[in-house]
């Protein structure tokens, strides 16, 4: 049996799409790939398919993780291929690789996320960061299925700095692709906006973006008149200098 370990981004309109229909959309993709799954045993069999910390809905993605089992050898290449000919544009397949060892979970603990606020300069939001930083504790309230809960989002950001509002052409271009689905997520670079490049531990109850901004509420008043296009940037664990290690990075010199 052979331990294929993915790594797929969600752009443009797919990221309201609920993780649940993701799913969904995967395993169909898998059988209509003709990829040879492995599946459990018992009286209803699901193919051997492992989600890693799914963004949340509403959230785009460049770095998602899943592991799915084969029972024949595969191409890690040909896999690739086949399966971004059968998903979703928007949903798209940036890597495979043999896994090698452990398991992805281990391997992840934070993420790297760009939050671009429309309408924000950011001067304003540098402000609003530095108040933040400066604090040692910002309790914020979610809504949850069970009513209000009350999260400390602070201990959870390990760093948070603001990038600038009127970048190059590399970075505007860069932008630009992650924005995604041409034209229909592109933001107006004529535009003032404030983009928060923040790495958050994955803790238990995740701190998600939209609880980063919340926090900046609180301490500063910062209300964006647009709502945030959020983005995940990276996971993986972090090195000593507060950097992010790529979870595929032993699998990938594996296989040299």
């Amino acid at each position: 049996m052979q331990k294929l370990r993915l790594r797929y981004a969600k752009r443009g309109r797919l990221r309201f799409t609920s993780h649940r229909d993701i799913a969904r959309t995967f395993e169909r993709a898998l059988r209509r790939a003709g990829v040879p799954m492995a599946y459990s045993q018992g009286f209803s069999p699901h193919p051997k398919v492992s989600w890693v910390g799914a963004a949340p809905t509403g959230v785009a993605s460049e770095a998602e993780y899943v592991e799915v089992q084969v029972v024949e050898r595969v191409d890690p290449d040909a896999l690739r291929t086949a399966l971004d000919a059968v998903l979703p544009p928007g949903l798209d397949v940036v890597e495979v690789v043999q896994a090698v060892g452990g398991t992805l979970p281990e391997r992840i603990e934070a993420s790297a996320w760009q939050v671009e606020l429309a309408g924000i300069s950011p001067e304003r939001l540098a402000e609003a960061v530095a108040a933040f930083l400066a604090a040692e504790s910002v309790e914020v309230e979610r809504l949850t299925k069970d009513g209000k809960r009350v999260i400390d989002v602070r201990p959870a950001v390990v760093s948070a700095d603001v990038r600038s509002a009127t970048p190059g052409p590399a970075e505007s271009a860069q932008v630009q692709a992650h924005s995604s689905d041409a034209g229909h997520d592109a933001r107006d670079l004529s535009q003032p906006c404030g983009i928060l490049m923040t790495v958050v531990w994955q803790t238990t109850p995740t701190v998600r973006p939209d609880d980063v901004l919340s926090a900046l509420r609180v301490v500063a008043d910062l209300v964006p008149p647009v709502p945030a296009k959020a983005t995940r940037m990276a996971q993986g664990r972090l090195d000593d200098e507060g950097g992010l290690v790529d979870p595929l990075a032993l699998d990938r010199v594996a296989e040299v």
